[in-house]
């Protein structure tokens, strides 16, 4: 069985072109996003991404900002049976199109 490319339990899959779901999901914590940075994007477009199997899946997005500025995205989806609600987990801001998509941990709180 050919597993190339596909994530394992806990670890972060090989690096993906964006895709639907990964707009579906960088349109739901937008906003959110650009208050825990302060920020606001004009542009936010995903171009490359990651993802890690846990108890749901997280997703590590890197997203066009505007002009040759990026942030990598960390979002949470919860499984179906639990909701399936999106949050932002984590933001880095002043990334670069060549900056790779690494494991970071933070925690957003909700307001």
């Amino acid at each position: 069985m050919d597993t190339k490319g596909s994530p394992c339990l806990g670890g972060l899959s090989d690096l993906k072109v964006a895709d639907s779901k990964t707009l579906e999901l960088c349109n739901a914590v937008k906003s959110k996003a650009e208050q825990v940075t302060r920020m606001n994007f004009n542009v936010f477009s995903p171009i490359t991404y990651k993802d890690q199997v846990v108890g749901g899946m997280n997703y590590f997005i890197k997203a066009h900002v505007g002009e040759e500025e990026y942030v990598h995205l960390r979002v949470y989806e919860k499984l179906l049976c639990n909701g399936g609600t999106i949050e932002l987990n984590g933001i880095q801001v002043s990334k670069t199109l060549e900056d790779e998509i690494l494991y970071f941990e933070q925690d957003i709180k909700s307001n």
